[in-house]
């Protein structure tokens, strides 16, 4: 209780003093490398998106072909546009096709050579030799397809639209 016996000798606002600032230090950087590192580090993110742009840019046909397929899905479970949805199918196909294959080589194929052709082009198959065979029939308006077959034909055209590669 020293403190409150001698109040000469206690500390005062007063008797603070400024404290000295240390002096300001920027921010940039002060070597040639660290401009070098990130020009590099700039490139690096414009080279990245523009390579993820030209991606997107080249699947735009993807895209829409999945738009359009599930415009027909919607269409088939209407009785009333059944038969002209279900038509549609093998030329949707056939346009994603052409949107990246020679027109030339792939315009003309159709049977057992088309569905050889699209099993190229999707590692999984499907086509010679599960639902995707249901194309030739559909592509003519030939023989009626099951609602059991119609969804497993639109699941594997859902997964060939994304997965495809050129053959």
């Amino acid at each position: 209780m020293l403190w409150l016996t001698e109040p000469a000798k206690m500390a005062s606002i007063a008797d603070l003093k400024e404290m000295a600032a240390p002096p300001p230090v920027s921010w940039m950087p002060q070597t040639a490398g660290w401009w070098v590192i990130g020009g590099i580090i700039l490139l690096g993110v414009l080279a990245f998106a523009f390579f993820r742009w030209r991606k997107w840019r080249r699947n735009r046909y993807r895209r829409e072909a999945q738009v359009e397929l599930a415009a027909i899905a919607r269409a088939v479970a209407d009785p009333a546009t059944r038969a002209e949805a279900l038509t549609a199918i093998p030329s949707l196909v056939k346009r994603t096709v052409l949107a990246w294959a020679p027109r030339r080589e792939v315009g003309p194929m159709s049977g057992e050579t088309w569905l050889h052709y699209l099993d190229g082009t999707y590692p999984a198959g499907g086509f010679t030799h599960g639902p995707g065979r249901q194309l030739d029939a559909l592509a003519y308006g030939q023989g009626t397809i099951g609602n059991d077959e119609l969804a497993a034909l639109m699941t594997l055209l859902r997964q060939w639209i994304d997965g495809h590669v050129a053959a």
